[in-house]
């Protein structure tokens, strides 16, 4: 349960939060998954003076739709706040939003991270939450929360190897005994997908499409090995004569255009692989790989990996809330896993 404020007379939920370039997730200790929005926030610019007009899924429909004084910032990229003020904004929000805006004493909040964020980047998280209202706050690893919402045995003496593809952030970590024993966070992920769609639309089609779009392609007929020739139709705009127009992409298609950062992902995996020392590696041969994170979802990444790693790759039960569902036990079964939780 939370805990109770003698002076205001309230509950006050702790909650933990996956806040991902993406999108974020805040999961409360008794009722789970409470709240998964875009990570996005409509600002609005008037002379000079910024305003929030929407937050998360609200405002993601106005993404590249927005009149002149109006902006859809994503405030985190790449997994690090990229706006202090707005993403603190949004951190409010969200929760106020999962306390139904009802006065609520200040709970505790615990966070997670990219590995690869620096100290400084992960103060900003911090100070973003404590500013929004929290009575403390503590951060945990993602590849580590990742592998715990995953089930994966992070305390015992095996190794566990755990590729989070998120939005921003590729995270690779092989873990044993609680702790992180090799992480490398690539700054590659479902976006870059997004983009290497988008430019090979315009490369191989003269075809502009926007960010919504290429998200789309990858969702509905995105795949790392080209199975069946379905078509997917696309509408864009064409470069050469300015006009709409449509056409019909395949599983090939976006096979090519997803390689590059596909080959990238595991050029990473091999090298946490031969950065593993020769015990854990031996526990990877009967473990495999766990994918969890949005990226997870794309088709035929697993066989993908496991045909370069000589690896089994297993999908973790729900990949997009994996985080958020780790980060949740983490802050549930404290005992368990306080040396895994930092401060700054």
């Amino acid at each position: 349960m939370g805990m109770f404020d003698k002076i205001t007379g309230i509950w006050s939920q702790d909650m933990a939060i996956d806040l991902g370039t993406a999108n974020t997730l805040v999961v409360l200790k008794t009722k789970g998954v409470v709240l998964n929005e875009p990570s996005v926030v409509a600002v609005a610019d008037n002379k000079g003076k910024k305003t929030v007009l929407a937050v998360g899924d609200e405002a993601k429909t106005m993404l590249g739709r927005t009149p002149g004084n109006i902006q859809a910032i994503r405030p985190l990229r790449d997994g690090v706040i990229a706006d202090f003020i707005v993403t603190e904004e949004m951190i409010k929000h969200f929760i106020k939003k999962v306390h139904k805006g009802s006065t609520f004493a200040n709970p505790r909040i615990l966070i997670c991270v990219p590995t690869g964020s620096t100290p400084v980047e992960r103060k900003a998280i911090q100070d973003s939450a404590l500013a929004a209202g929290a009575r403390k706050v503590q951060l945990i690893e993602e590849p580590i929360a990742a592998a715990i919402g995953a089930g994966l045995p992070i305390s015992e003496a095996t190794g566990s190897m755990v590729i989070d593809i998120g939005g921003g952030t590729t995270e690779i970590a092989v873990m044993s005994l609680g702790g992180v024993v090799y992480s490398r966070s690539l700054r590659i992920a479902g976006d870059a997908m997004d983009v290497a769609l988008q430019n090979y639309m315009r490369e191989e089609y003269n075809l502009l499409i926007g960010d919504s779009t290429a998200e789309k392609i990858k969702k509905e007929i995105g795949t790392a090995i080209p199975t069946n020739d379905n078509k997917y139709p696309v509408k864009g705009r064409d470069i050469r004569s300015g006009t709409p127009k449509e056409i019909n992409v395949t599983e090939e298609d976006t096979a090519a255009a997803l390689n590059p950062i596909l080959k990238e992902m595991i050029g990473g995996i091999k090298m946490a692989l031969e950065n593993t020392p020769p015990e854990l590696s031996a526990d990877l041969v009967d473990m495999g790989l766990t994918l969890t994170g949005g990226g997870a979802l794309l088709k035929n990444i697993d066989r993908r990996f496991s045909k370069e790693t000589g690896l089994p790759v297993h999908i973790a039960e729900d990949p997009l809330a994996c985080v958020a569902i780790g980060t949740g036990k983490a802050l549930d079964q404290e005992e368990t896993f306080s040396s895994m939780l930092t401060e700054y």
